[in-house]
């Protein structure tokens, strides 16, 4: 978002020195008496000197100064995640300081990419840490209301509590459950080799009980409204519902991310974001 800036102040003009002038004029007139005592002033003479006594000199150009309005200090306001509407803003818990936005290409779309921001600094507010990533979402896009096997990814705000994966974690403060459970074989959409997809995974709160791992199969609104929505490593293409990022960026987001910063998932295609 654009940050206002205040118009530049403007100072008053200073007055112009003209008591030099005065004075030579009243110099000249003393010269004129040549008896050693000073001649009556003309009233042309008194008026002059009472014009120059009220000139502003340096005195009164300091004084002008002290009384100049003091300019104003830029008012910074904290940013804001850009893309991201009123409604898509207000979802975002208040003690939320690190947030994954998943922006979808287009609602039918299995294309999208993600950023990371934190918000370490209330008064700077959310600050990109990473690049715009490459990502991959559900074959069919992405859906307001998820439905098991609709082929499309879940739009919405969701924590991020547990991750997990075949492979120990890289270097990272976040709970994590390595198991050979995690192991995945088979061919995707377009025949790419789904094997090494589940190496690493961040479990994204969609119907699914917080703070438990990934392979936790409770589903609190029901079987039938899906579930095991992941973030895992790209297999080069579509997912099932899930979203997927290249092997390295997955490592660098399991060790930025930080439970203590509460963070969450922001997804779903740019147009539904910007609600």
């Amino acid at each position: 978002m654009s940050v206002s800036r205040p118009s530049a102040v403007r100072r008053p003009p200073y007055a112009v020195h003209v008591g030099a002038c005065a004075a030579a004029l009243l110099a000249l007139t003393a010269c004129g008496d040549t008896s050693g005592t000073a001649a009556p002033r003309s009233p042309a003479v008194r008026a002059s000197a009472t014009v120059s006594s009220g000139v502003a000199g340096p005195p009164a150009e300091r004084a002008r100064k002290r009384a100049a309005p003091a300019p104003h200090a830029p008012v910074v306001r904290p940013r804001e995640i850009p893309a991201l509407g009123p409604k898509t803003r207000a979802a975002i818990p208040a003690g939320a300081k690190q947030v994954f936005v998943v922006t979808g290409d287009d609602y039918d779309s299995s294309l999208s990419t993600a950023v990371l921001y934190t918000r370490d600094n209330p008064a700077l507010g959310w600050l990109p840490v990473t690049t715009r990533w490459p990502a991959h979402n559900a074959l069919d896009g992405w859906t307001d209301e998820h439905w098991e096997g609709d082929l499309r990814t879940p739009v919405g705000v969701y924590g991020l509590t547990y991750a997990g994966g075949l492979f120990g974690p890289p270097e990272t403060a976040f709970p994590y459950d390595r198991n050979p459970m995690f192991s995945v074989s088979g061919e995707g959409f377009d025949g790419e080799p789904l094997e090494g997809s589940f190496d690493y995974v961040v479990a994204i709160d969609y119907n699914r009980t917080p703070g438990v791992t990934p392979l936790d199969g409770e589903r609190p609104l029901g079987q039938e409204r899906g579930g095991g929505i992941w973030i895992h490593v790209d297999h080069g293409g579509p997912t099932q519902g899930c979203i997927s990022l290249p092997l390295d960026r997955m490592r660098e987001l399991l060790s930025t991310l930080d439970p203590a910063k509460k963070p969450v998932v922001v997804m779903g295609d740019a147009e539904a974001l910007e609600r």
